[in-house]
């Protein structure tokens, strides 16, 4: 099985990069729907700091690696040829990947602030946000998981500043040569 480890700060296209994937018949695992619905067992709203408290807990208690030890066992229910896993937000989980995964290959969305920014202010998920201050504190929470060295470590590096299209176009063709 070949799985495609998707890193990326929020908005900054790791949806879309999932989207093109489903289109083409890959199964994707969303790493933040585990702690969505972690967050949702625990009776609690799906706000960020609800969403963002629910996954500091989960990696103190079980370690950094929590959430892709619970996305790994839904990747291995499928085993489908190929998969995708959207979100990871740390080093720690892509060794846990490596690790159990023969191939694995992470791949790094990025995209600036202000383009992620912008992103956010129109597409309407319940913990986005408008305000840069929030934005930061966002990626300050989502780098002490470890975001920022597995952005540093993925073998794969997709920008995503330009049009929808172009970054889309990139997306189809680096998955497709992969099928």
């Amino acid at each position: 099985m070949k799985v495609i480890g998707i890193v990326g700060y929020p908005a900054s296209g790791k949806g879309e990069f999932s989207d093109t994937a489903k289109a083409l018949g890959i199964p994707v695992f969303v790493m933040g729907d585990i702690i969505r619905k972690k967050t949702v067992e625990a009776g609690l709203e799906l706000t960020d700091a609800n969403i963002g408290e629910t996954a500091r807990a989960l990696r103190a208690e079980f370690g950094m690696d929590a959430v892709a030890s619970l996305t790994a066992a839904e990747v291995e229910k499928r085993a489908a040829p190929l998969a995708v896993i959207d979100g990871i937000r740390g080093d720690a989980e892509i060794q846990f990947f490596k690790n159990t995964f023969a191939d694995f290959t992470a791949v790094f969305v990025s995209a600036s602030f202000e383009t992620r920014l912008s992103r956010m202010k129109t597409r309407g998920r319940s913990d986005d946000t408008a305000e840069p201050e929030t934005l930061r504190a966002r990626d300050a929470r989502e780098e002490s998981f470890g975001l920022k060295r597995a952005a540093e470590i993925a073998d794969v590096i997709i920008q995503n500043e330009s049009d929808r299209e172009s970054y889309l176009a990139e997306v189809k063709a680096f998955l497709g040569g992969l099928l």
